[in-house]
């Protein structure tokens, strides 16, 4: 595969998986059997139904989530993706609790390497605490010092 469509793959799993009225069933095509999510917020992330269960959460705890790719840049067989997501919490999920109705937007950056024209391993990062602290659920550093 070229560069530009491992990019287009990882396109597709950011409007599939993460966005409103996705396929969850795409993951089948995306990921590889194998397939390692580093997740800075749950721990790993492994195979193919847990990628799904993963998607899943987050739609889950944000029914309006919207993820954007603001910038991607690929060589050999990796895709590195900037992105912003935003949503409001009105789901309850075992990660983050009851629906607590906040809004957060969040931006961050995954590396996902490819294997066989499927995603085989993935690290994501991004603010994990500016998104709990926008749902309310820690504490804002002026708040904790009260």
């Amino acid at each position: 595969m070229t560069t530009e469509e491992y990019k287009a793959v990882v396109r597709r799993e950011f409007e599939e998986l993460y966005n409103k009225g996705g396929n969850l069933d795409a993951a089948e095509e995306i990921y590889a059997p194998d397939f390692v999510g580093h997740e800075p917020t749950t721990g790993d992330i492994r195979g193919v139904e847990s990628a799904k269960q993963f998607a899943a959460s987050m739609r889950q705890a944000f029914p309006d989530l919207k993820a954007s790719i603001e910038d991607q840049v690929a060589e050999g067989n990796k895709v590195m993706t900037r992105f912003s997501a935003r949503g409001t919490h009105q789901g309850e999920t075992v990660d983050l609790g009851p629906a607590t109705g906040n809004r957060m937007e969040i931006t961050g950056v995954t590396i996902e390497r490819f294997s066989d024209s499927k995603v085989a391993e993935s690290w994501n990062l991004y603010d994990a605490l500016g998104m709990m602290q926008q749902l309310g659920l820690v504490p804002e550093p002026e708040q904790a010092e009260a």
